[in-house]
């Protein structure tokens, strides 16, 4: 089986003064290349814990984590922020765009950031994978926009350009489309995955919202910082 994410006993605890709180408590699945899950869960299940390891913004107290082949848990800060920029394109529900810069400018900034990409020092091969990433979410004629001149659909559009464009092994959508309208949430859900049709890239959504779920291959439920149920 080809595993994208393989995960065995994750637990995070934090520490809240003298409390201990327990966010995951072991938990462990797999998920397989090119595979849409949705992971969901009440406030305080532990969905954005797990988001977090999974999209290398924090690591495991404890347990097993492996990224494409690449074992996580164990990393220092400034490796898990080279696999995160290597192997996660992250697509947040408040589009997290730069105000003051192009669309463009926007999404190339992963290639800037990454010291292993084969962009490094090309500005010109940046500027030409920015502009396909752009093209390929159908904004080829906004490049030159700031987020402020641009729809909230366009904005989150220019997200998904943004967490497409250094190929990454999985795409995390955190609440994608919960600041647009449900049409325009339709077509950016259907963006999504028509990428991941035409990529094989690994779509990760969270999500409060069962009609996105029913979209997607496969359930992970959380309650309580534990499996519940649907994987």
């Amino acid at each position: 089986m080809d595993w994208v994410i393989q995960t065995h006993d994750l637990r995070k605890v934090y520490q809240m003064g003298e409390v201990e709180v327990e966010a995951l408590r072991g938990v462990s699945f797999n998920i397989q290349r090119g595979e849409v899950v949705a992971i969901m869960g009440p406030s305080g299940s532990g969905k954005s814990t797990l988001m977090n390891t999974l999209g290398c913004l924090d690591r495991p107290s404890a347990g097993e984590y492996v990224l494409d082949g690449e074992t996580v848990a164990n990393l220092n800060d400034d490796q898990l922020a080279d696999i995160r920029n290597r192997k996660v394109g992250f697509v947040f529900q408040s589009f997290n765009l730069l105000s003051r810069q192009t669309a463009i400018t926007n999404v190339e900034l992963p290639l800037r950031y990454s010291s292993n990409s084969k962009y490094a020092g090309n500005a010109k091969g940046r500027r030409a994978r920015a502009v396909e990433a752009l093209k390929a979410v159908g904004l080829e004629n906004r490049m030159t926009h700031r987020p402020a001149e641009l729809s909230g659909g366009q904005q989150q559009r220019v997200a998904i350009a943004r967490a497409i464009v250094n190929d990454p092994a999985i795409i995390m959508a955190d609440e994608p489309t919960g600041n647009l309208d449900s049409k325009v949430g339709k077509e950016i859900m259907k963006l999504l995955l028509d990428l991941n049709k035409e990529s094989g890239t690994t779509l990760i959504i969270i999500t409060h919202d069962p009609t996105i779920a029913e979209q997607t291959q496969r359930v992970i439920r959380l309650r309580d910082g534990l499996l519940d149920g649907g994987e």
